[in-house]
């Protein structure tokens, strides 16, 4: 048991929490709302804990390793770690400020506990091994607890099994070696398949239970007095980084539990920047359209590195551009890479139910063999993005951006994947625009000697040439928009971009925006384009692509007032956010935590915190 005058932090007032306030915790079809789990990390993996005190989703040791917990996407057989009060209760939740340290605080007839988790660093740094540490701690009366922690089977492609090492009884899941460490006031059972305990807090008693996890390497066996005391190392290391992000406008809680949930994404080993820390969580319940994205997209990438410059975050945002271009020097332009560089694997199928039984559940993604132009402008928004924050592109990548230049230069006129990465190629509008902002870019990088001049002309010629393209042939006069393609009447909230790259004049943007609010719109959330409202939920990155938009036009005021609307919609959680939501019931859905989603939400914040008149 530990000692509960050892060092501890000063309590967390809980009177003022107003998330998921005194909520009870159910679940449907043996699975949580997605926006009910936090999101855990260490720059290494990622945990997705449920409010009802279960951790449902954890891959060791890396983020795209198989899953050691996965109840998330097999309710009835999946493996978990939960620590729960006994009976009926309630629950109000929150990160600590400025930290991805989370607080749960359970309300029983008996009683009231705080549950702290953490996935552990130290005050180097990451860990060279996986400490997913819990304390639970008494506030008032009694609060009865059951534990148990399952490892999950992978849809029967490993049995679990326990043996003894030394002094230690360890779990063994393919090949992970695992223990579970716990105080004397835990008492557990073990067998090959599970561990159960069952412990009881007062007020003023403190309970730790950690799990230390590897793969193929030996592991540290900490004391649960060093775990205990990570918990609280972790949390100030979180509030210390965030110390140094500079923005200071209204919504600065906001932007920092965006910019702190993108800091989880960020893959410290390699600098690479995860789409999302989870496969398969659907984009329309029971649907397949449930994809794998824990790798790491140049989209995804190009935009964070931009918001990690927004946030000041300068030796993310570098070490993020500098794998970007290894890879694109090593593999070429590809749509995304493995977090340790390459390739993606190619797409197979987990054999398990799925969430709410939405199947199928992949591992591994297709679009990394997929031509979409969309690459070209996103590598060169980054690189000019990167030079206007001060910083100065090398002669290595120098060249590599140079080859791109052409590469895009050469290829613009194919069809293509589109943003959307959809399996008929067309001429999307939207790739095009990218194709004229990555010669654009070129250009300027050139004039500023970033870039070697050869090719500059040519670049500028090519540039107008697209531009002219673009506009002969995908606006169209019936719609007043630019369209999704030539000769189609649906609609791209995605153009919405076009307004932050600098494409065309006012007047047709001005149009483009209007006619998406008028018809991708349910109040200030959008679906991606024309019929999507039939298959899956509004997409969030694109309702916040339009607050930009819309303040970048001058329109400042109405872009206020909608990210006052979506506040209500991403404050339902504890500030984690999905790649979608549904407009009518206000469910997550999709992947978690969702990178594009963050990062749209800072770049939204940023441009609503510039200069400017409202109207």
């Amino acid at each position: 048991m530990l000692n509960n005058e050892s060092a501890a932090p000063p309590p967390i007032e809980t009177d003022d929490v107003d998330l998921q306030t005194g909520e009870a915790v159910k679940r449907t079809e043996g699975c949580l709302p997605i926006e009910q789990y936090g999101v855990l990390g260490e720059g290494r993996s990622i945990a997705l804990t449920g409010s009802d005190g279960s951790i449902d989703w954890w891959c060791v040791p890396n983020m795209d390793s198989p899953p050691l917990f996965d109840r998330l996407l097999d309710p009835e057989n999946g493996g978990c770690f939960v620590i729960e009060p006994v009976g009926e209760f309630t629950v109000n939740r929150r990160y600590r400020p400025s930290s991805n340290v989370l607080d749960t605080i359970f309300t029983t007839a008996s009683g009231r506990a705080r549950l702290t988790e953490s996935l552990n660093s130290g005050t180097a740094g990451r860990l060279p091994w996986d400490e997913l540490a819990r304390r639970i701690e008494g506030l008032e009366g009694e609060v009865e607890f059951n534990l148990l922690m399952r490892p999950g089977r992978r849809g029967d492609t490993v049995n679990p099994y326990r043996s003894t090492i030394g002094p230690h009884t360890v779990f063994h899941v393919g090949r992970v070696l695992g223990l579970l460490l716990h105080d004397d006031g835990i008492v557990c059972e073990w067998s090959d398949t599970e561990i159960r305990g069952r412990f009881s807090v007062t007020k003023g008693d403190r309970r730790v239970a950690a799990i230390i996890a590897g793969q193929d390497e030996p592991l540290v066996v900490p004391s649960i007095e060093q775990i205990d005391e990570r918990i609280d190392i972790s949390d100030r290391e979180w509030r210390r980084w965030t110390d140094g992000v500079s923005y200071d406008g209204a919504d600065r809680d906001r932007f920092l539990r965006s910019a702190l949930a993108l800091k989880l994404l960020l893959y410290s080993p390699s600098g690479a920047i995860a789409a999302a820390g989870t496969t398969s969580l659907p984009e329309g319940i029971g649907g397949e359209k449930n994809y794998d994205y824990r790798y790491a997209w140049v989209r995804d990438a190009g935009y964070t590195i931009k918001a990690y410059l927004a946030a000041d975050a300068e030796a993310e945002a570098k070490a993020a551009f500098t794998w970007l271009l290894n890879q694109l020097r090593s593999e070429g332009a590809r749509v995304c890479y493995a977090l340790d560089g390459g390739p993606v694997p190619d797409e197979s199928h987990m054999n398990v139910a799925g969430y709410r039984g939405s199947q199928p559940v992949r591992i591994g993604n297709r679009a990394g063999a997929q031509r979409q132009h969309g690459v070209y402008g996103d590598i060169f928004e980054t690189a000019s993005c990167f030079v206007a924050a001060g910083n100065i592109i090398d002669s290595a990548s120098a060249e590599t951006l140079s080859h791109l230049a052409d590469q895009c230069a050469d290829a613009w006129r194919l069809p293509d994947a589109g943003i959307w990465e959809l399996p008929e190629e067309q001429h999307f509008t939207m790739s095009k625009i990218s194709c004229w902002q990555a010669l654009q870019r070129a250009v300027e990088l050139a004039d500023q000697g970033q870039l070697p001049t050869t090719c500059r002309d040519r670049w500028a010629r090519e540039r107008q040439r697209i531009f002219d393209w673009i506009e002969e042939n995908c606006w169209s006069e019936e719609r007043q928009a630019f369209v999704m393609y030539p000769g189609s009447d649906m609609l791209d909230a995605s153009l919405a971009l076009a307004v932050r790259f600098g494409f065309d004049g006012r007047e047709r943007l001005e149009k483009t925006m209007a006619a998406i609010n008028a018809e991708l719109g349910r109040g200030a959330l959008h679906y991606r384009y024309s019929g999507m409202d039939k298959v899956e939920g509004c997409f969030l990155a694109c309702s916040f692509w339009m607050v930009e938009a819309l303040a970048a036009l001058g329109h400042r005021g109405d872009a206020r007032r909608r990210m006052l609307a979506l506040n209500a919609h991403i404050d339902r959680g504890v500030g984690v956010l999905s790649e979608m939501i549904d407009p009518d019931t206000g469910a997550y859905l999709g992947n978690l935590p969702q990178g594009l989603s963050h990062l749209a939400h800072i770049m939204a914040l940023s441009v609503l915190d510039g200069e400017g008149s409202e109207s």
